[in-house]
């Protein structure tokens, strides 16, 4: 009880009122109240055999009584103390069963009440599992898909570090429970036994900000006791009272993964000594082999604390353990070839390892990448296997075929592309899930899929292709008509023989997005949901898809939307919402992202919502920042000058927008640029700032894709640091955080600082920190309070606020 009253008593302490002077939540007009209340339409989740579709029923948002329940942060988690789960704010309401033939609909009965979590379907498409969370507990739940009933399978789950899975054979799921007599949290001590130390001696050992980290014995005693769980096998086909049985003893147990022929599970367990400068997942840890049982079957490593790798390197000696998926009981790993570190000359920087059951022998080696290792994606073929890798230096990505079975055939290259180049993005390879459960790509004889967003100079026309993997000819099977927005979600028929069927989402700027069945072998198109527009009153807002040129020739875009009923000639207050983006040339920073016909649905504190107080908003504004990789930042401040100078003069141009009259804001990284545009130009007359981060010397081991720490290039920080600048920020500036927020780098003291910066310089600005919210925001009244304070904001020192002087000021203050 005393941890619960701690708990619930920090929660009340952050939602008093920063600074006292202004209390309760705020309301913006009431047609933004009555958008953002619309319910949304549900989520789908497509069966594997493509038969089924289960409609998912979600509110709008949670209160602020659902997102402020009691947590406890620890090991860089937020666990629900309450109900042994992580700290989850938003839940489904409800389930839906339907075929794709149309033929059958039932609603899935829930208690009254219910908060579904995590959804599942089975590998078998028979049966679908999902959790309901209550304030003391989390059940397993099971539905049939044969009568549309579900049941409840077991009570006390622990999700602190994971969730179930299915076994192989589709019936079967893996658990983890709260341990039997368990007993209650251990209790605070008072009287402290000796202070806390650290030490350090002579290791490097750089480490990036992270939140939530355990900083006392209390704190490891109080992470064993929720984070620890039992293993256990359901059996929904079992006798009453036989369903559950408990395999092995309890652990921390990070991970827990059945193997292709359901005899075996991959078990990995967290060990001391803890740390507290890392999260959980740098904890050591011991990486095993099970049988059902619960008896170990083989140990196959013992991983030591993650503390000093590299900043953008990997751990030395073996990592990321996974199930070959086209062998029975096959491990796969890989093992970093240049110690980890990315700036080590190399001529292999990673190679993949195997041991084959029953895991006694040597682990042979499967093959070296060039590049760092990204993953493997396996062939029906056990010898056959994508390999995928990431060059750092160029930000380059490669996909080779290899055949394991002969070593002296070259692999084939797949893709070969920077991974900003969306004109030359292939599309995804589609895999599919075997009577194992296990996923492997989906193959045609010679024959793979790919589905992809089409991007050109004229927008998304998202695709799918096949490709053949002996003469890498590629057949463009479909493509989005133009004027609306289409995109493939799961293929349900497909042949060597037969052109594919696939269930498709469909949506136009007027149309809800729905589902569809198009099978291009008889070019029919089945309508499969007609969910109705939740906002009509939004429909009438233009939007189009804009280019222009920034000064150093770098193409810009953004995509320009003008109020419902708006006057042509008419000039409006400009919103620019922009997120930077890290760019190695300028012809891919260029290019051309997103659709101008998807539909038009707002959620959450959306700066599009300006839109119905008579504002023309610029939305995804490119800010591109180009340069070498290493010392790209060195220009940062020059490059989004520019950048939203063009976006201004583009919208003024145009004709529907006032230059004099032009807002800029952003979100994380966003608020970050939001900051620095107002302290290094005079470009705009109020910004947005939300959930950012302002002083870079506060994340010295590098941020975002600074790779560089504080002190090897100190100038550039400091530089960078809108803190550093907080006496040339004369504009106003409106500063939202939520005060809870667990995103590394971007504390809430970092718009605390800043504001009491502005402050100190006679500057204006407003702090506005949301209770119980982390880095985004979830609670209605949270987020209504957001579209309050940022509508009011821009309305007073934009919209009807005196003009300010126009023009590039970079490094002149």
């Amino acid at each position: 009880m005393l941890l619960f009253a701690t708990v619930s008593l920090f929660v009340q302490a952050a939602q008093a009122p920063a600074s006292g002077v202004e209390g309760g939540y705020k309301l913006p007009p009431p047609e933004v109240v009555e958008i953002l209340d619309a319910p949304p339409t549900p989520g789908v989740q497509i069966s594997p055999d493509a038969r089924w579709m289960l409609l998912v029923e979600r509110p709008s948002m949670p209160s602020i009584a659902e997102v402020a329940r009691p947590w406890v942060g620890l090991a860089g988690v937020r666990i629900d103390p309450g109900n042994n789960g992580r700290h989850q704010v938003s839940f489904n309401r409800g389930l839906v069963l339907r075929d794709l033939a149309g033929k059958n609909e039932r609603r899935v009965e829930l208690p009254e009440g219910a908060r579904v979590a995590s959804v599942s379907w089975s590998h078998s498409s028979r049966s679908f599992a999902f959790t309901l969370v209550s304030d003391d507990s989390i059940d397993l739940w099971a539905g049939d898909v044969a009568s549309g009933k579900a049941r409840r399978l077991a009570s006390g789950l622990s999700t602190v570090l994971g969730g179930f899975d299915w076994l192989s054979d589709g019936s079967r799921l893996l658990v983890r429970l709260v341990p039997a007599g368990r007993g209650p949290a251990p209790e605070v001590v008072r009287v402290p036994s000796g202070p806390v130390v650290q030490e350090t001696s002579g290791k490097e050992t750089p480490v990036r900000t992270y939140p939530d980290l355990l900083s006392s014995p209390h704190d490891e005693r109080l992470f064993e006791h929720y984070a620890t769980s039992q293993l256990a096998i359901v059996d929904p086909g079992a006798p009453a009272g036989e369903s559950v049985a408990r395999i092995g003893e309890p652990g921390l147990i990070l991970g827990a993964e059945p193997s292709p022929d359901g005899l075996h599970l991959l078990v990995e367990t967290l060990h001391r000594p803890f740390s507290y400068s890392l999260p959980l997942q740098r904890f050591p840890r011991r990486v095993e082999v099970w049988d059902l049982s619960g008896a170990r079957v083989a140990a196959i490593a013992e991983l030591p604390l993650g503390e000093a790798i590299p900043i953008e390197g990997v751990p030395t000696g073996p990592r990321d353990f996974r199930w070959k998926a086209s062998d029975p009981a096959t491990l796969v790993w890989v093992e970093a070839l240049d110690g980890g570190d990315p700036r080590r000359e190399a001529e292999f920087r990673d190679r993949w390892m195997a041991l084959a059951a029953p895991f006694t022998g040597e682990p042979r080696q499967l093959l070296r990448t060039e590049h760092r290792a990204r993953g493997l994606t396996w062939l029906a073929d056990p010898a056959k296997v994508l390999a995928s890798e990431y060059d750092r230096d160029r930000r380059w990505t490669r996909t080779l075929l290899v055949d394991l079975a002969d070593s002296s055939a070259a692999p084939i290259v797949l893709e070969d592309r920077s991974v900003r180049d969306r004109y030359a993005d292939q599309g995804r390879l589609v895999s599919e899930v075997t009577t194992q459960g296990a996923r492997v790509l989906r193959q045609d004889g010679d024959w793979v899929y790919r589905a992809g967003e089409g991007d050109s100079e004229a927008g998304a026309r998202p695709f799918l292709d096949r490709q053949n993997l002996r003469t890498l000819e590629t057949e463009r099977l479909w493509r989005c008509a133009p004027g609306s927005y289409e995109r493939g979600a799961a293929i349900a028929i497909s042949g060597a023989d037969r052109k594919p069927s696939f269930v498709s989402i469909y949506e136009s700027p007027d149309e809800a997005p729905n589902w569809r069945l198009r099978d291009l072998q008889d070019s029919s198109v089945l309508t499969l949901t007609a969910f109705p527009d939740p906002t009509p009153q939004l429909r009438g807002i233009q939007k189009q898809l804009v280019t222009y040129p920034r000064a150093d020739g770098v193409q810009l875009s953004a995509t320009l939307y003008l109020p419902k009923g708006y006057e042509p000639g008419a000039r409006l207050p400009l919103v620019v919402w922009a997120y930077p983006l890290e760019y190695s040339d300028p012809a891919t920073a260029g290019q051309v992202s997103g659709s101008p016909y998807r539909f038009i649905r707002f959620s959450g504190p959306s700066h599009l919502l300006f839109l119905t107080q008579g504002y023309a908003v610029l939305d995804g504004a490119s800010m591109p920042v180009v340069g070498d990789p290493e010392t790209m930042n060195d220009t940062f401040i020059e490059q989004i000058v520019a950048s939203a100078k063009a976006a201004i003069d583009h919208a003024a141009a145009l004709g529907v927008a006032d230059p004099e009259r032009a807002a800029v804001g952003g979100h994380s990284y966003g608020a970050f640029m939001t900051a620095n545009l107002l302290a290094h130009c005079d470009l705009f007359k109020a910004g947005i700032a939300r959930s950012g981060a302002y002083n870079r010397t506060l994340t010295p081991f590098g941020f975002q894709s600074e790779r560089r720490t504080l002190w090897e290039a100190p100038q550039v920080y400091a530089r960078l640091s809108p803190f550093f600048h907080a006496h040339t920020i004369d504009e106003p500036l409106l500063m939202i955080h939520g005060a809870m927020d667990s995103n590394p780098g971007t504390y809430p003291m970092q718009s605390e600082r800043l504001y009491q910066a502005i402050q100190g310089h006679g500057g204006t600005a407003r702090l506005v920190q949301l209770p119980a919210e982390n880095h985004g925001y979830a609670a209605r009244e949270s987020v209504l309070h957001a579209m309050a304070e940022m509508i009011d904001w821009l309305d007073r020192h934009v919209k009807e606020g005196p003009p300010v002087e126009a023009g590039f000021s970079a490094g002149a203050r």
